[in-house]
């Protein structure tokens, strides 16, 4: 199974250059390669866009766009070539992921064209999929990143990793913070035998993140609502700020940290919550909430983005599966609140015995949900 171990990096300032140069060589690239893409489409010409083409362009044409206009050299060599490789493999996804969509072979929302990375917006990062990376022998709070070299964390990376094959290390700057992100292959575990706690019901909510049919409440940390007050005047204070100037750039990055930090409250409850009932459960029922449309009520959009419902489910799914544990995913017509608990019975709709079925409960029944 593959399996992502994330973990802070504490690079020095001269390394911290290098990671902002690869990380920029990364988004020049993308963004030469979208630049070739859309001049071939503009001429008429199919234009190559998987990532091998992609690459063999690059290598043909790197000689002439990434050069310095002062001197006239190329400063494509300062760089791993797996910067650029990581910008043009995003490119090629981003393409491939457009195309599926336009031909209805993609779920989810529909993908529109690529468009070029701001320097500004974008998120710094790049990746490493071949050559000597990764971790180093005898220094288990080290990485190994070519052209950067070695680089300290703060945690025991070698013990995370657990001498697991790494296969892919991704570094990316958050809130401030520079992070490697290792894809590591292991070996399928058995599956464990499950908890002895029995089944439980979930209910998820906005008040309360979760209470379970047993009378256990689990409060919402509310993560952005806390932090929301701060955040307002940290924006106002970035608004005021002229742009290119250096103070703008501070606040900038004030505001990111705060982003962070709300991410980092809600993933640390979300992950604390569904680790725990993984492992004390056997049975775990969840039902499955219709969050796109929710979310169209505009009094509780905040709120309901705000708990991460959907991240829920997905953490407790592959938690669950790992603990031994099963999961139930309720359908959303479910009449769970009209079946009676002892005979089953299906309590009738009071409109089906006042003035007929209504609309919904017609639907219901011609589609056999109800």
């Amino acid at each position: 199974m593959l399996e992502a171990v994330r973990v802070a990096l504490d690079p020095t300032p001269r390394q911290e250059r290098l990671l902002e140069s690869h990380a920029g060589a990364a988004r020049f690239a993308y963004n030469a390669g979208l630049a070739h893409v859309k001049d071939m489409l503009e001429r008429g010409d199919k234009p190559e866009w998987s990532y091998y083409g992609l690459r063999r362009w690059w290598n043909q044409a790197k000689n002439t766009l990434a050069v310095d206009e002062t001197t006239g050299e190329p400063w494509w060599p300062r760089n791993s070539k797996e910067a650029y490789n990581s910008g043009l493999e995003s490119l090629a996804d981003a393409l491939k992921n457009f195309s599926k969509s336009r031909k209805g072979r993609r779920k989810g929302r529909r993908m529109g064209f690529p468009r070029f990375k701001s320097k500004d917006k974008a998120v710094p990062g790049f990746a490493y999929t071949t050559g000597s990376f990764g971790l180093i022998d005898c220094d288990p709070h080290a990485l190994r990143l070519p052209r950067i070299g070695r680089v300290h964390c703060m945690e025991n990376v070698s013990k995370r990793v657990d001498g697991a094959k790494v296969l892919r290390m991704s570094v990316s700057k958050r809130g401030g913070r520079w992070q490697a992100s290792l894809t590591v292959e292991r070996a399928d575990l058995p599956i464990p035998s499950p908890p002895k706690g029995g089944s439980v019901g979930i209910d998820l909510g906005v008040k309360e993140l979760a209470a379970l049919s047993d009378g256990t409440v689990i409060p919402n940390p509310h993560a952005l609502k806390s932090n929301l007050r701060r955040l307002k005047k940290a924006q106002r204070n970035l608004s005021r700020k002229r742009k290119g100037s250096n103070r703008r750039r501070k606040a900038r990055a004030q505001v990111a940290r705060l982003y962070a930090r709300v991410a980092n409250l809600r993933s640390d409850a979300l992950n604390k919550t569904t680790a725990m009932l993984a492992h004390t459960y056997a049975d775990i029922s969840i039902e499955d909430l219709n969050v796109a449309g929710m979310v169209g009520n505009h009094g509780l959009a905040r709120s309901i983005q705000d708990a991460a419902f959907a991240e829920f489910r997905r953490l407790l799914t592959y938690k669950t599966a790992r603990a031994g544990a099963r999961l139930h995913v309720i359908d959303r017509w479910y009449p769970s609140s009209k079946t009676c608990s002892n005979c089953g019975t299906v309590k009738a709709c009071v409109c089906s015995i006042e003035s007929g079925p209504c609309e919904r409960v017609e639907s219901l029944q011609m589609s056999g949900r109800f």
